[in-house]
């Protein structure tokens, strides 16, 4: 609830001008007299100001901002690089059914349900961080081998056909 402002003169008004052409103290002109100040309001005292922050905490927030907000760059660009460059036969485990969407020199083999009208081949061994196909020789059931290089880690899958 507000106070009603006082009756009577308003302490904010600008004091009346002569009228143009007239000079103060032009006679016909009454003299004015200066208005009575403003009577002093009761109310709150006004609160301290607030204490002003220490200069070196602001400086540690704004390193330690800086630093999280550099890690999370870094994961987003290397970590969602390396997931979405991640492919099928990287992730791939023995006894995965394989279908190839590409062609027979240029595979792109990609993993489906076994029960699929699909799957093509089977994989029966898989050989991580190798490219020596000659290595699926030695895998008696193996009558195809795969070697993947260059995305993400190298990998050898010796596959045999699913049906």
């Amino acid at each position: 609830m507000t106070t009603p402002p006082p009756q009577g003169q308003n302490p904010y008004a600008q004091a009346p001008t002569a009228p143009m052409g007239q000079q103060p103290g032009q006679p016909g002109v009454p003299q004015q007299q200066p208005y009575a100040p403003f009577p002093q309001q009761q109310g709150a005292p006004v609160p301290p100001p607030p204490a002003p922050a220490k200069p070196g905490r602001k400086k540690a927030l704004r390193i330690v901002g800086s630093i999280v907000v550099l890690i999370i760059a870094a994961a987003v660009k290397f970590g969602i690089g390396w997931w979405a460059s991640e492919t099928d036969a990287e992730t791939t485990s023995v006894g995965a059914c394989m279908h190839n969407d590409g062609t027979e020199t240029n595979a792109d083999l990609n993993e489906v349900d076994c029960s699929s009208s699909k799957a093509q081949y089977k994989v029966v061994q898989k050989f991580d961080g190798s490219t020596d196909e000659n290595k699926c020789k030695a895998v008696s059931d193996a009558t195809i081998s795969y070697v993947q290089t260059g995305t993400g880690h190298n990998v050898v899958l010796c596959l045999k056909e699913a049906k």
